[in-house]
């Protein structure tokens, strides 16, 4: 068995490499994947989760757990309800949602990064007030000319 350090959760159940599983998939406690999954992955209730993804674990499907530590590929939505660790071959092409986020160099996530609690990004409230920037542009003096120069025109 495989120990997590930051949770205490023990790796129960292993797919291995050469195993394709077509269908859901429902977990519960640590789930190591080193093989493919094309359905969708949820940990079962609100007991703690931890999903482990080798680099050559993939998934074509949803992911919603508590603990995910990705090193592989994942087609779809990300849903990490605790900590979402994005290890350096980590390759996410899909929304993601996490509480907490921990990304090395060389993950890859192509979609939106949504920290769980702010559903909407909100602009900044000095930007929301600003004019149009190519309205501001025009105010603007050229290079070379001073403050005075620009009003004069």
């Amino acid at each position: 068995m495989l120990f997590s350090k930051k949770k205490g959760l023990t790796i129960d159940t292993l797919i291995g490499e050469g195993t394709a599983i077509d269908g859901d998939l429902v977990f519960s406690g640590g789930l190591r994947l080193d093989g493919k999954v094309r359905g969708n992955i949820r940990a079962a209730g609100d007991k703690p989760s931890m999903l482990v993804i080798s680099e050559k674990g993939m998934v074509e499907g949803e992911i919603a757990v508590g603990h995910l530590i990705l090193n592989g590929t994942v087609k779809g939505p990300v849903h990490a309800s605790e900590l979402l660790e994005l290890q350096p071959h980590a390759r996410v092409l899909g929304e993601v949602r996490y509480a907490a986020l921990e990304m090395h160099q060389g993950a890859l996530v192509e979609g939106r990064l949504i920290p769980l609690g702010q559903e909407e990004i909100k602009a900044l409230p000095n930007l929301s007030s600003m004019q149009d920037p190519s309205e501001a542009a025009d105010d603007m003096p050229l290079p070379g000319e001073g403050a005075e120069a620009g009003k004069a025109a």
